[in-house]
């Protein structure tokens, strides 16, 4: 994987994404003010859940699944809030509909480059069985050889680029200017809902950017996103971008070969055991194979789990989607050529 040391990133140079949020003219009523309420309140509890017990919990696979997960709610919790809202789609603006198709393509391409690699990496397991089968079932010289042949193509495997997360950086740069969201007039129940994406957004690109800076090794992927004050869910964000950015920051200034920690540890096992292959060392350890079969295990369940968590967005993203669509082309509230040209 490539590594490049760079300074965080600052955004917004073209204009203030929090307008809409502080609105001019009346306030919501009780009944919006509840549900907007609710939901920031259930985004703030579900951003407190990704602030880690120990530094040592950032970037395991288990915390990467648990924030697919948070994804996952959030994104229901948004399809609820609309039916609550009791908004049909043939009342949303244009340029609501517009940012809703726009962030959902992206996410979509998104969640196809994370699957790859998941995938990639995934495969790297089956040169980590090889050495096993060799160093356990082999004799003479022969096993040290495919031993030491299935090390290095390990090795090789797991540093080489995946082009699609190196494509994710432009895709995560247009989210984050999608952040300045539309400015709604005449309509409280817009502003709610507006209100509501933005939260929805400032979520689901700050998760997806730590998963990129994760398979990339390179801080210039990992955002730190300014967001309003407004909003319930604000302080709890802010404490965990700034606790999750500062220690991924220090890892990769450490020097370490990955930030993954399933993987870092298989990488420590097969250091281990690389010299022993290597001057030919007859019996190998055994606790060192062993090491290796465990480490390497965890890490392909964990690969496993976390790839039908990604799966799980993709399909609930591009249900969405299709769904909403499917409304537009039955209603007479929108031109042909609008939905014909998403």
């Amino acid at each position: 994987m490539s590594r490049a040391q760079d300074p965080p990133r600052g955004f917004f140079p073209f204009g203030n994404p929090f307008r809409m949020l502080s609105p001019k003219g009346s306030d919501l009523s009780p009944w919006l003010l509840s549900l907007l309420n609710n939901f920031e309140l259930l985004l703030a509890e579900r951003l407190k859940k990704l602030m880690p017990k120990s530094k040592s919990d950032i970037l395991t696979l288990s915390w990467m699944k648990l924030a697919m997960e948070s994804l996952c709610e959030t994104h229901t919790n948004i399809n609820t809030l609309i039916t609550d809202l009791q908004l049909p789609v043939s009342d949303w603006e244009e340029k609501w509909v517009d940012v809703y198709l726009d962030v959902s393509v992206k996410l979509l391409d998104l969640c196809n480059a994370f699957s790859s690699e998941l995938t990639r990496l995934n495969q790297g397991d089956l040169y980590l069985k090889c050495v096993l089968h060799s160093l356990q079932s082999g004799s003479g010289e022969k096993k040290y050889l495919q031993a030491r042949s299935s090390l290095d193509s390990w090795r090789q495997h797991v540093n080489a680029n995946n082009a699609r997360i190196e494509n994710c950086r432009a895709v995560l740069d247009s989210l984050v200017k999608s952040l300045s969201l539309p400015k709604v007039k005449n309509s409280d129940k817009g502003k709610v809902l507006m209100r509501a994406f933005y939260g929805v957004k400032v979520q689901t690109v700050y998760i997806c950017s730590v998963f990129t800076a994760a398979w990339s090794d390179s801080t210039s992927d990992l955002f730190d996103l300014p967001v309003s004050d407004k909003p319930l869910w604000a302080k709890v964000f802010a404490d965990v971008q700034s606790v999750v950015n500062g220690e991924i920051r220090e890892m990769l200034s450490s020097g370490r070969s990955t930030i993954l920690k399933e993987l870092e540890a298989v990488d420590a096992s097969v250091e281990k055991l690389y010299p022993m292959v290597q001057d030919g060392v007859d019996p190998v350890e055994v606790e060192s194979l062993k090491e290796l079969g465990t480490q390497a295990e965890k890490l392909s369940q964990g690969l496993d789990q976390l790839l039908e968590e990604v799966d799980s967005f993709f399909k609930m993203t591009l249900s969405g989607r299709d769904v909403l669509l499917c409304n537009l082309r039955s209603s007479d509230s929108f031109s042909g050529n609008a939905v014909g040209e998403i």
